[in-house]
């Protein structure tokens, strides 16, 4: 039986959303091929382990997580990935695993920083590498890459905090030219947190001081005209990948909000998150599946799903946010979730690909992808060091 580690929670806004996605997932995996292992990180960036952090019931406390789980470091001993007990004389073995699975999102957790400790480890894992991790979270990179690869992102701006405070005049003058409203974001969160319209320039200013809260970097993008918000899955890596779906957002703001993904969805990691009905579409989260579309818009968004999922070197399960013009059929790509809110299962539950197949899918996928790039070159056998003699080396002999 394979032991899989799902790692979650950390400092990030987005702990609790980690929380959610990360029980379901758990709760959901096939109990005959896989073993769970939870592996908690809390707000002070402490390891937990512990069975009782498959429960839901667990976080109503997060101050008694210690009393009810062991602190724990995930290392390497030998040829294994161990848990060990953190404190006491001796550090302790407590379970090892074979495959880890993040579950995390947000900025310091989902941005490539817990999937380069990962690597750094040695340890095979579900999810983007540390560079499609940290591209994906990062709204102006990754704009910056689509466009440079055909993929249609909507007009925008960005800068820094510092920037801003010296010489505000300049960037509203060049938001101003994006015309209103705009969209005020923080570069580098997900969730909606932070994200605010402006229609104005006393709005702009508002919009950026919430939005400096969270994140020095700012980006602020030009609302898209006879708008629908629609989203697109995409499982695989770039050797093979598969779409599910799309999702049509239902709200009455401006944009899919915090309350509208978590607050209202009230299924507290529990199974059967999708609920059946509007004549066989599927309502889940604030999503219609499938969407109402035209024919080459849908085309549109399948093949920009696509070249974004590869060209931001992404793997595991991303969910593709898109904004559409119904009136000129325009497709934009919004922006990707590299780790999405209930791993965007509900997207290809329609398809007939239930939540335990794709778990399943993405663990063998990440297993698979190992393997390979253990047969690729990635140390020599010599050591120039074997010659070195200090500081007294010649410069010009390394030249």
């Amino acid at each position: 039986m394979i032991k899989v580690g799902v790692i979650f929670g950390g400092e990030t806004v987005e702990h609790e959303v980690s929380i959610i996605t990360a029980v379901q997932a758990m709760s959901f995996m096939d109990e005959k091929k896989y073993e769970v292992v939870p592996i908690y990180i809390s707000k002070d960036r402490n390891w937990y382990y512990g069975n009782a952090l498959k429960e839901m019931s667990s976080y109503k406390d997060l101050n008694e997580i210690s009393n009810i789980a062991n602190e724990v470091t995930l290392t390497k001993k030998g040829d294994k990935f161990i848990l060990q007990k953190k404190n006491g004389l001796f550090n302790r073995t407590l379970i090892n695993i074979d495959i880890a699975f993040p579950i995390v999102h947000g900025k310091g957790v989902e941005d490539g920083s817990l999937s380069g400790y990962l690597e750094t480890i040695g340890i095979p894992y579900v999810g983007p590498s540390m560079l499609g991790a940290s591209v994906g979270q990062d709204k102006v990179v990754q704009k910056q890459i689509m466009s440079a690869s055909g993929v249609p992102v909507v007009d925008y701006t960005w800068f820094y905090d510092h920037e801003y405070q010296a010489d505000e005049e300049s960037i509203l003058k060049e938001i101003k030219k994006l015309g209103y409203p705009v969209i005020v974001k923080p570069a580098r969160l997900g969730s909606s947190v932070g994200i605010t319209v402006a229609h104005n320039e006393s709005e702009v200013v508002e919009s950026i001081e919430e939005a400096i809260k969270y994140d020095e970097k700012i980006v602020v993008e030009a609302m898209v005209r006879n708008l629908k918000e629609v989203d697109c899955a995409v499982v695989g890596n770039s050797d093979n990948m598969e779409c599910s779906l799309i999702g049509e957002m239902l709200t009455n703001n401006d944009f899919l909000t915090f309350e509208d993904k978590y607050i209202g969805n009230g299924n507290g990691g529990k199974k059967g998150g999708a609920k059946g009905g509007n004549g066989g579409k599927v309502v889940t989260s604030g999503f219609k599946i499938p969407a109402d579309l035209d024919k080459q818009v849908e085309s549109d968004i399948y093949k920009y799903s696509k070249e974004a999922f590869r060209c931001l070197n992404l793997s595991g399960v991303t969910r593709f946010d898109f904004l559409v013009d119904e009136k000129a059929k325009k497709v934009y790509v919004n922006e990707p979730n590299t780790i999405p809110g209930c791993l965007a299962f509900f997207f290809f539950t329609p398809k007939g690909k239930k939540y335990t197949k794709l778990l399943d899918e993405l663990i063998t996928t990440s297993i698979k992808a190992y393997k390979d790039s253990k047969k690729k070159v990635t140390s020599f056998e010599s050591n120039v060091l074997s010659t070195y003699d200090g500081a007294k080396g010649s410069k010009s002999k390394m030249q």
